[in-house]
C-alpha cells in the first residue's frame, strides 16, 4: 500500500528539536495511507541521531478525531484489514520510539486520534480538549496494536470508562486521572510544548531510549504477539453492526 506523508510538516526547532504538524484536514482523520506515512517519518526520526526530542501538534482545529468514517464505512475485506495494520503499523512506531516525544493537543482527541496522544511521553492540553475512545458505538473492537497501547498506558478502570462507554472525558478529568500531564491555554500551548522539549533534550538520549525500553518492553513484546496472531487470523474487522453504526454516527 502508497504511505502518504504529505499530511505532515516536519519543522527543525533547534537544539535536536523535531516538531511534526498533523494537518490532514479537516479533522485529521486516519486512512491508511496517512498513518503508514506516520509510521514511517516516526521511524525514520527514531533512527536518526541527530534528533533529541519530538513533538506532536496538529495543524487543524481537532488534534485528530480517529477514522473516517465516511470512507470507513464502505470499507470491504480487503480495506478492513489494510487500515487494521496501518494503526498497529503507525501506533506501535509511536510507542517504540526510543526518543521523548511531546504531543501538544489543540483540541478533541477521539478513537483512533487518542493512540497519538497515549503512545507519547509527555501529554499538554488546552482546557476545551476532550478524550474518548468511541470505537464501541461505532461498532468495532481495537486491533491488537492500539488495545496494547490502552492497556499499558490506561489503568483497568479507566479502559472499562472510556472503551466501554465509548463517551468521552474532558481535560480536567483527563488531568486527574493522569492521560494528560499538564492544562494550558491555547496561545502558550506551542511554547509550553517547545519549553517541555527543551527540558527533555537535557535527558541523556541512551539512558532515556533504556528506561523508556524497560517501562515499554513487556507490554511491546505481548502486543507484537497479539498482532501477529490478529494478521494471521486475516479475519474482518467488521461486523453486521458496524456499518449502520457508523451511519449513525456520521448522523
Amino acid at each position: 500500500m502508497m504511505a502518504d506523508h504529505t499530511w505532515i510538516t516536519r519543522s527543525d526547532r533547534g537544539d535536536g528539536i523535531v516538531e511534526l504538524v498533523l494537518n490532514h484536514a479537516p479533522v485529521n482523520a486516519l486512512e491508511p495511507a496517512t498513518l503508514l506515512g506516520f509510521h514511517n517519518v516516526m521511524n525514520d526520526l527514531s533512527a536518526d541521531d541527530d534528533v533529541r526530542v519530538i513533538i506532536l501538534s496538529s495543524g487543524c482545529k481537532v488534534f485528530s478525531a480517529g477514522l473516517n468514517l465516511k470512507q470507513a464505512q464502505h470499507f470491504d475485506l480487503d480495506e478492513q484489514r489494510a487500515i487494521v495494520d496501518a494503526l498497529n503499523l503507525g501506533f506501535m512506531a509511536l510507542f517504540e520510539c526510543p526518543k521523548p516525544v511531546i504531543c501538544a493537543i489543540n483540541g478533541p482527541a477521539i478513537a483512533g486520534g487518542l493512540f497519538f496522544v497515549l503512545a507519547s511521553d509527555h501529554r499538554i492540553s488546552v482546557p476545551h480538549a476532550k478524550f474518548g475512545l468511541a470505537e464501541v458505538r461505532v461498532g468495532l473492537d481495537f486491533p491488537a496494536g492500539p488495545l496494547g497501547i490502552a492497556q499499558a498506558m490506561l489503568d483497568a478502570n479507566m479502559t472499562r470508562r472510556l472503551m466501554m462507554r465509548g463517551q468521552p472525558i474532558d481535560a480536567k478529568e483527563a488531568l486527574a486521572v493522569g492521560l494528560i500531564d499538564e492544562i494550558v491555554e491555547a496561545d502558550t500551548l506551542a511554547q509550553t510544548a517547545l519549553d517541555a522539549a527543551q527540558e527533555f533534550s537535557q535527558i541523556p538520549p541512551a539512558a532515556y531510549a533504556a528506561v523508556k525500553r524497560q517501562l515499554r518492553s513487556d507490554a511491546t513484546v505481548r502486543t507484537k504477539a497479539a498482532i501477529a496472531a490478529e494478521t494471521a487470523a486475516n479475519q474482518p474487522w467488521f461486523t453486521d453492526e458496524t456499518a449502520a453504526a457508523m451511519a449513525r454516527m456520521i448522523g
